[in-house]
């Protein structure tokens, strides 16, 4: 790579971001934050080109079972048809394009639009038109079903779709992240984990990839988090912090291809399959060692060790984090505008979990990642806080994320390092400049 990576919208000689190897230094241009244009080309260049999360495989148990999601600005059905199919259809009725499943999710035998009446079968035929005898004899409605979308695959009941036909195989394009999401499945015993009820839903007046960056940025986490580190401590967790550093523990962002990028972090949040620690309660002790036993028995102690004694979070660029901390969360985030993003979040575990198991994951799951939990309300005014301050991004141009850059090539990049968080703008950059 050059030692400058250029865009085409910005200011300074036409430079979204610049990176200096010889300097040390790395700038993202803040009209990348509030720029319709730079927007508008995002939407072209990475969400019309890049494989998108849809949803997992247990949200659609059953054939009819169906969720109706906006995935890249478009309105979809990720479904089962009724031969248990998994399909995703675009949610837009052939004759004058009303959406033709208005609920958000459910079970239907059929899609019904309210407009003029034309139905659909599951699998996207179409089945019947009121008064279709008003058409000429050369009308053809084998050709005018649902319409599915170029390219849909699944990795670990992981469902993503593309609008790019000639896109590269979803496994190519996962990369290295494929190493990370098997650590998150190797939680269950049968290699079945499953979405559990109920969503979070909340909207950030900020830029989404803001939170891109904040997802994996463990730089900012004893400033911003502060009272959820007290309340750990409370609760008899050891997170002293030893003299030189900024978390309990040394851990590393990793590059994993094609923009995906991970934190990869010795345990010192606490976990419900790591060993036990008194934030869970005596009550849970045994139960919890009786997990540790059984990733033992069935993974070794090496893996074991890897999948308990470990916290990741991972992006697949451009837009999905998987949280694997004292949850596993599932964030999927889509631009409304350059200063406005909405975000969905599900908890994820294995089938086989007790009643028990599940109360403990879903405490995590709403107290530390939950819109009303320690970390997101602290994370969305960051990062509402960062968008107003782009308000003047013509006098204040830059924002550096140069940390780390004077390391030797030997030498890790630590998760509080942002080397990581330069992996995605990389990736960012280079589809940008793709873009004609």
């Amino acid at each position: 790579m050059n030692d400058r990576t250029n865009g085409k919208n910005g200011q300074a000689n036409g430079h979204l971001v610049l990176e200096d190897r010889k300097a040390q230094t790395f700038s993202v241009n803040r009209e990348v934050f509030v720029s319709p244009t730079v927007f508008e080309d995002e939407s072209r260049a990475i969400f019309d080109k890049c494989w998108i999360y849809v949803g997992h495989a247990s949200e659609i148990r059953n054939p009819g079972d169906f969720r109706t999601r906006n995935v890249a600005g478009r309105p979809i059905i990720f479904c089962r048809d009724r031969q248990c199919t998994p399909r995703a259809l675009i949610n837009s009725c052939r004759h004058r394009g009303a959406i033709v499943c208005r609920e958000r999710e459910g079970n239907a035998r059929q899609f019904y639009c309210m407009y003029h009446g034309w139905t659909y079968h599951t699998d996207g035929k179409l089945k019947a038109i009121p008064g279709d005898d008003a058409y000429g004899e050369k009308f053809d409605k084998s050709t005018l079903g649902l319409v599915e979308v170029p390219r849909f695959e699944h990795y670990r009941d992981f469902y993503f779709l593309n609008f790019d036909r000639d896109a590269p195989d979803l496994a190519t394009y996962l990369a290295g992240a494929k190493e990370y999401i098997d650590l998150v499945v190797d939680q269950s015993p049968s290699g079945r984990m499953e979405i559990i009820s109920g969503v979070q839903e909340y909207d950030i007046k900020a830029n989404w990839k803001l939170l891109v960056e904040n997802s994996v940025d463990d730089y900012h986490l004893v400033t911003t988090h502060s009272t959820w580190l007290n309340y750990m401590r409370n609760s008899g967790v050891n997170i002293s912090v030893p003299k030189g550093q900024l978390l309990p523990t040394k851990g590393i962002g990793k590059d994993l291809g094609n923009g995906h990028l991970t934190t990869d972090n010795p345990n010192y949040r606490g976990r419900p399959v790591a060993k036990w620690i008194s934030i869970y309660g005596e009550d849970a002790k045994a139960d919890i060692d009786a997990i540790r036993k059984e990733l033992v028995e069935r993974l070794g102690e090496t893996r074991a060790a890897r999948v308990a004694d470990t916290n990741r979070n991972l992006v697949v660029f451009p837009n999905l984090v998987i949280n694997d901390g004292s949850s596993v969360t599932v964030r999927n985030f889509y631009p409304l505008g350059p200063d406005h993003m909405r975000v969905t979040a599900w908890a994820l575990g294995p089938v086989e979990e007790t009643e028990a198991q599940r109360a403990r994951r879903l405490h995590a799951f709403l107290t530390f990642y939950g819109p009303g939990g320690f970390a997101t309300p602290d994370d969305v005014t960051a990062l509402e806080l960062a968008q107003q301050g782009f308000a003047a991004w013509r006098e204040v141009q830059w924002s550096d994320l140069s940390r780390g850059m004077g390391k030797s090539a030997n030498e890790p990049q630590l998760h509080t390092d942002e080397g990581h968080l330069r992996v995605f703008w990389r990736r960012w950059s280079e589809l940008m400049e793709q873009h004609p």
